[in-house]
């Protein structure tokens, strides 16, 4: 139904009259209400001419146009962006940020600092693995600003040198790997011979054998005051007595005991050099027993890193140097021992002790190297250049490996010239001069 303001069919008025009162407007605000653009111009400001709007210079327009800038974030927000900033995981706008900040905060800058150098570690083509010569390199460097009150004796360095590289490889092994097969091996006679222990056993063979050591310095010996002075027989003997077999419990007596050796030897002056040392068959000065026992020490290090995988490199140059030298001078007397034994050639030249014989120029090359004239024929007699009949040229470490038993004379020599006998000879004397 529809009605007369609703435009209906049935209001009264006629179609035309009807469309005019539909096109009325609605009521217009009071002049008093209208806002000053609300009004209708007046016949004067109809007529006046529009005045055209100033143009904006175009840096105006930029100004408008740029964004607003980001306040400054706070020091503690900029500090907890650090991590994210070295990861190189801010964005632009952050990057900037932490970056100006850096300029202006110490503390965060020297962070920033180490947080960009442990990021370098997180490759995964990094070794972590430290440096076994880190220990002594370090140890030196603080002793040449502050050198010990006592130190140790220039000829007891190797020892020390050797224990403490072996003593950083077993405090990284866990306890399942002081379990770990080890075959140990030396030569006798014309063959070689091996002996199997584990990780556990060689160390316990190293403390009894330097117990000989501890034993000459008035020291308690491991093995108790009846034990054999046979590095052999004392080895065997412990590991007899060890039940269950030995464990990791081994490690602190042999430390404390190589740590107890360097004490007594660093306080006891210049005159306990000369002490000897009985090995049962042989004595040594203790000079020569501190070193041949850094020898051994390096040897079976090599060993049981072999075993657990682990990096380990030759002594120094300068320490290998002098194991080398004092294999060159053992090895005109086990010579003898072969020749006594039938195993070598009889000696084709005696001559008075001390005088030149005939000679071995043994030449050592790389690390340690040097060249050593071995007597042929005499313990007693010296080596000469001018009397040298034959010349070997090997490696340092080789040369060493060979005197350790873990390579054959016939591999050995990677130069040989001369007197074929008495290559062969020295060969397997220095190969001889290896056991347990």
């Amino acid at each position: 139904m529809t009605g007369p303001l609703d435009g209906g069919a049935h209001d009264g008025r006629d179609p035309d009259e009807r469309a005019a009162f539909l096109r009325i407007p609605a009521p217009r605000t009071a002049p008093d209400d209208m806002t000053e653009e609300e009004r209708p111009p007046t016949p004067e400001q109809r007529q006046a001419p529009r005045a055209p709007e100033p143009r904006r210079a175009p840096e105006a327009r930029e100004a408008r146009e740029t964004p607003p800038v980001a306040e400054p974030l706070s020091h503690k927000v900029l500090m907890s962006l650090l991590g994210a900033w070295a990861l190189s995981a801010c964005s632009a706008e952050e990057t900037a940020l932490v970056e100006a900040h850096l300029t202006e905060c110490a503390p965060c800058a020297d962070e920033a600092l180490r947080l960009r150098d442990a990021v370098g570690l997180l490759h995964a083509d990094g070794n972590l693995d430290l440096d076994p010569l880190l220990r002594s390199r370090v140890l030196e460097n603080a002793l040449g600003r502050r050198p010990a009150r006592v130190p140790v004796p220039g000829w007891a360095a190797p020892y020390d040198a050797e224990t403490a590289r072996l003593d950083a490889l077993l405090r990284d092994i866990g306890d399942a790997e002081w379990h770990a097969p080890v075959r140990l091996k030396w030569y006798e006679d014309e063959g070689a011979v091996s002996r199997r222990t584990t990780v556990a056993g060689v160390i316990g063979h190293l403390m009894t054998v330097d117990g000989l050591v501890a034993t000459s310095l008035g020291l308690d010996d491991p093995l108790g005051s009846d034990a054999s002075a046979h590095p052999t027989e004392r080895t065997e003997s412990f590991w007899r007595a060890a039940k269950p077999p030995p464990t990791r419990t081994v490690h602190e007596p042999w430390r404390e005991q190589s740590h107890t050796l360097i004490r007594t030897v660093s306080f006891a002056g210049r005159g306990v050099a000369e002490l000897s040392v009985s090995y049962g068959f042989f004595a040594l000065p203790l000079r020569d027993a501190l070193l041949d026992r850094a020898f051994e020490c390096w040897v079976h290090g090599a060993d049981i890193a072999e075993a657990v995988d682990y990096p380990y490199k030759p002594p120094t140059s300068g320490h290998l140097h002098e194991m080398i030298d004092l294999a060159t001078r053992l090895l005109p007397a086990a010579l003898a021992i072969r020749r006594r034994s039938g195993l070598a050639t009889p000696a084709r030249e005696l001559v008075t002790a001390g005088s030149p014989g005939r000679s071995l120029h043994l030449e050592i090359e790389g690390a340690g190297g040097g060249d050593w004239f071995i007597a042929l024929d005499s313990p007693a007699a010296v080596g000469s250049r001018e009397r040298a009949v034959a010349q070997v040229a090997l490696d340092g470490v080789e040369f060493c490996q060979l005197v350790a038993g873990r390579v054959s004379p016939e591999d050995a020599a990677a130069g040989q010239d001369g007197d074929r006998e008495a290559i062969r000879d020295v060969l397997f004397a220095a190969a001889t001069m290896s056991r347990l």
